[in-house]
């Protein structure tokens, strides 16, 4: 990450779909028996590095509860601990991981009078925010030869994706003109929220980054404009950026599906370095950021999942283009979005198999 020369590049991937192994398990349940597959932290059998998250609790407390309101045969109808209402459909599911996105219907926040409800639940520092032990980790976090993460990942979703998670994304839409006062009081007080509950521990301990889970856009560009983001969000960006820098975090990264592209400037005019995980079904790429950019924007991601499903050939052509970025640093390949169901275990073990040469530079084994 610094373009500096390495032995290799590092190795992180996502995650997979459970359905995805759902289906390893019958291809190959001998290769896959040990996996404990939260590939954040890393798994032994691909060489992915080690990475440690400090789970600190960033969400509603008190949750809202969950529970099934309704059963409609293929479909039921429920509520998550975010209030959110939706239709999902039953087939396919595994593990409580659904094959397709539910139906949104209801949100928390139908008007200015349900904000203060879900405000009481974001109060910062709290006990419960914390993992009990934490302080008597810090001697091992201090002597640590791995790298080190506040939040596991969506731990804190950004500011976009809470409001939407409170609204929808059609009434948020609106609600940037019609009830201004009281999205700019939901964007400070998620602000203070992630400042204030991250403060007692970077004050004693150095992180490595933070990840802000935003999720802002989709495959044809962003579903806030530059103007809305630079009045409603950057200014608490920058104030987010800015405390985690002051206190030692080395980079801060945006996780964003879809194009992001057009709000890019002002995510780097607000300190973040870090943008991942470039979805290449959304027409750009890592090669692209990095001319448009430059070496100030680091980047992971931009492995694009359908040449992965395609097979031998395919991936090795794929991962040749990323030739350059290896070399120059700064870029971390990984998948562009969890692994799905149509990448065979063949594939993904070929695939992990050939990113290894490339990492450690053996390129002529691509």
């Amino acid at each position: 990450m610094e373009y500096e020369t390495s032995d290799r590049r590092p190795n992180h991937e996502l995650c997979a779909w459970p359905q995805t192994a759902e289906r390893w398990r019958n291809e190959a349940p001998e290769a896959v028996a040990g996996f404990h597959w939260n590939w954040f932290e890393g798994e032994d059998s691909f060489g992915l590095d080690r990475r440690e998250y400090i789970p600190v609790n960033f969400d509603f407390i008190p949750p809202f509860q969950a529970e099934v309101l309704a059963d409609e045969g293929d479909y039921e109808i429920v509520r998550d601990g975010h209030g959110i209402v939706t239709r999902a459909l039953k087939a396919g599911s595994v593990n409580g991981g659904r094959m397709s996105m539910d139906q949104h219907l209801r949100h928390p926040v139908e008007s200015p009078e349900d904000w203060p409800d879900i405000k009481r639940r974001l109060v910062p520092g709290l006990p419960e925010r914390y993992p009990p032990d934490w302080e008597g980790k810090i001697g091992g976090w201090e002597r640590r030869g791995h790298v080190l993460v506040l939040g596991h990942n969506c731990a804190a979703n950004g500011f976009y994706w809470r409001a939407r998670e409170f609204m929808g994304t059609e009434n948020l839409s609106l609600a940037f003109f019609l009830h201004p006062e009281m999205v700019h009081d939901m964007m400070e007080t998620f602000a203070d929220l992630i400042i204030e509950t991250a403060r007692p521990i970077l004050e004693k301990v150095r992180i490595d980054y933070f990840t802000l889970n935003e999720d802002l856009s989709m495959k044809t560009g962003p579903l806030l404009g530059p103007e809305l983001y630079a009045e409603f969000i950057q200014p608490r960006l920058r104030r987010m950026v800015d405390f985690f820098k002051d206190h030692g975090c080395r980079y801060f990264a945006i996780d964003s599906d879809g194009d992001p592209t057009v709000l890019i400037p002002l995510m780097m005019d607000a300190g973040v370095d870090t943008l991942w995980p470039i979805e290449r079904a959304s027409g750009v790429g890592p090669m692209e950021w990095r001319r448009r950019f430059g070496r100030e924007l680091r980047l992971w991601g931009g492995v694009d999942k359908r040449e992965i499903a395609k097979g031998p050939e395919a991936i090795r052509a794929h991962l040749r283009e990323f030739i350059p970025l290896i070399g120059e640093g700064g870029f971390i390949p990984t998948l562009d979005h969890a692994v799905p169901p149509d990448i065979s275990w063949d594939n993904w073990r070929y695939y992990m198999d050939a990113k290894h040469h490339l990492l450690a530079g053996e390129f002529g084994s691509l």
